[in-house]
């Protein structure tokens, strides 16, 4: 597994977030599912990267819930006909059908969600791959 980022680390600290438990959870099962994925800070908030893209943003403001953002950069690409992975748990909510939403509120819903969040974590990135 990819060790977490000290710098993420660092900056999670300084925000004395009240979801740092959800937010760690979450770090570590990203991690986990990818030893290719690089962690930084984007949007003030866990970034994860394939092949230098980002594709997972985890949106950590305002702290009423985490939610993992999955994208395939900052540039606008032409749309998918049809959403980029099959999502079979329901934890996503799609915005464009290259970007999804998956929302927590707690370790527990994490912690149950675990395998879903690996299954999607690794389709998205086989879906991104060569965008």
């Amino acid at each position: 597994m990819n060790k977490l980022n000290i710098d993420v680390s660092q900056f999670l600290d300084t925000l004395n977030h009240p979801l740092r438990a959800e937010i760690e959870a979450l770090r570590t099962i990203i991690l986990k599912a990818c030893n290719e994925l690089t962690e930084n800070i984007k949007w003030n908030g866990p970034n994860y990267a394939f092949d230098g893209e980002d594709r997972i943003t985890m949106k950590i403001q305002p702290p009423k819930q985490i939610q993992l953002i999955f994208h395939r950069g900052a540039k606008k690409l032409e749309q998918p006909k049809t959403p980029l992975i099959k999502d079979s748990s329901g934890l996503l909510s799609w915005k464009e059908n290259d970007r999804a939403v998956a929302s927590f509120k707690s370790v527990d819903d994490i912690k149950n969600n675990e395998p879903a969040i690996n299954e999607i974590v690794l389709a998205w990135l086989a879906a991104t791959k060569n965008v």
